[in-house]
């Protein structure tokens, strides 16, 4: 045995000191808000400090509101929880909280202003990979016997209708047995998704399958909440599309059938009027084997032009939005005062 003394670690503060001012004992419900408000002033970053005051003060409001039990606050954070260990490395089941309770499209919504006939923005989703294989022009994102056929066109323009060359759009979609490839335990490579560029042209093609309508993932603590709501947990037939180009604001949007049932009641709120599509049926054996698919017959087709705001045109407008709510925050107080 070892002569040498046990090194004792003792634990250790985080180093910020006390504050400079008294806060009263919490020896009621309003001193604790009004402490832990006065505490968050010490926030250093303006926008943080802005943040987390609005937030405790929403949550504060929200909890004496609705007279929580402590058998309620236990049951939240056990779901919180096991919402955090439902995630892999695959799987995200925070995100897919955050789409049920409308808050994914409501801050994609605020973040992404449109103008100038952009194309508008949608749900990202639980299901993007960063594994996708690269696909030539014409090329198939699916591999054979994964659905119907379908042929997905377009241009990726600016605003004013230039073409974008080189844009790099990433697009995924179910399969016709409406799961996404991730969901097989058995997945050996990315499939229904692929990665590809404009052309000089702006223009984009390639072979996909019919989306199909699918349920978000109900095995988790997600879908047990979507029960406890008396809600389905249904989405509409789409395909995702995320568009980069340097010098645009990148755009995440997806494109819907029209004629699905579920169109107004997307469980995770993702539908546009502008993004729900019309699918042409094309009959005609030569022009599908034309367009590589090895069965010929018949597909459909899917035809869209993406336009993307510029930086600098997100930015404005964000900026203009910005103003006007802190104009009719104002106009508000001094009504009240």
């Amino acid at each position: 045995m070892s002569d040498a003394p046990e090194v004792q670690v003792k634990a250790t503060s985080n180093g910020i000191p006390v504050p400079s001012f008294d806060l009263p004992l919490p020896d009621r419900p309003e001193i604790i808000t009004a402490n832990i408000q006065k505490l968050t002033e010490l926030t250093p970053n303006p926008r943080n400090r802005f943040i987390f005051k609005a937030l405790i003060k929403h949550l504060h409001q929200f909890i004496n509101e609705t007279s929580l039990t402590t058998e309620e606050w236990m049951a939240a954070i056990d779901f919180l929880t096991r919402t955090g260990q439902k995630c892999t490395p695959l799987r995200q089941e925070t995100i897919l909280l955050s789409d049920v309770l409308g808050v994914s499209a409501l801050v994609d919504s605020l973040n992404n202003p449109i103008a100038g006939g952009a194309t508008e923005n949608s749900v990202l989703g639980p299901f993007l990979t960063e594994d996708a294989a690269d696909v030539n022009f014409g090329e198939s994102i699916a591999s054979e016997g994964k659905g119907d056929y379908m042929y997905v066109e377009g241009r990726i323009l600016t605003t004013d209708g230039q073409p974008i060359p080189n844009a790099v759009i990433e697009t995924w979609e179910t399969d016709a047995n409406g799961f996404y490839d991730i969901q097989y335990e058995d997945r050996t490579h990315p499939d229904c998704r692929g990665r590809l560029r404009s052309g000089d042209d702006g223009r984009f093609g390639y072979r996909a399958v019919v989306p199909v309508a699918y349920p978000i993932p109900g095995d988790g603590p997600v879908g047990e909440l979507l029960l406890l709501l008396g809600r389905h947990n249904m989405r509409p037939n789409h395909l995702h599309m995320m568009v980069e180009a340097p010098g645009f604001h990148k755009l995440v949007t997806a494109f819907y059938p029209d004629g699905c049932d579920y169109l107004r009641s997307d469980s995770v709120f993702g539908v546009k009027k502008s993004l729900v599509v019309n699918l042409k049926d094309i009959v005609d054996d030569e022009e599908a084997r034309k367009r590589g698919f090895p069965h010929g017959d018949s597909f459909k087709l899917l035809q869209y032009d993406i336009v993307l705001l510029t930086e600098e045109q997100s930015t404005a407008m964000r900026a203009g939005i910005e103003e006007e709510r802190y104009t009719i925050t104002e106009i508000i107080k001094s009504t009240k005062s």
